[in-house]
């Protein structure tokens, strides 16, 4: 499995940095879904699910995570650190069975873009038993 990874540009100054996460070329000229910001103690893993037809990008803005993507057919899995010491905007394969673990000592801070809305009724996020 190879993961779509941006190496993201960071622009710095005197007053701190900047970088462009997502821009339209990256997610296909697709509709607006929506962008959202989550936060993980130290230790803690988000997500733990996939989609069957949802892409989503992550980028860890502050603190440092270790991601990690598994091919649910093959199993074959990637890992990845993620954030302050790999400033990189990572797209998650349909269908991957994906979770994000801080691995820092602060709290981690992810942006996250999803191409679809999230629809209660339809919320398109299955988890899976992990396999003995």
């Amino acid at each position: 499995m190879k993961l779509n990874v941006k190496k993201l540009e960071v622009h710095k100054d005197d007053r701190g940095w900047l970088a462009e996460i997502l821009r339209p070329e990256d997610v296909g000229g697709s509709p607006f879904g929506q962008i959202l910001v989550t936060t993980a103690h130290p230790g803690q893993i988000k997500g733990n699910h996939y989609h069957r037809r949802k892409r989503e990008w992550y980028c860890v803005v502050a603190g440092r995570g270790k991601l990690t993507v598994t091919d649910r057919k093959t199993r074959e899995t990637v890992e990845l650190e993620m954030g302050e010491r790999n400033m990189v905007s990572v797209e998650i394969p349909v269908g991957s069975l994906h979770a994000i673990m801080n691995i820092g000592s602060d709290e981690m801070y992810l942006l996250a873009y999803t191409d679809e809305p999230f629809n209660p009724s339809d919320p398109d996020t299955y988890y899976e038993v992990p396999r003995t």
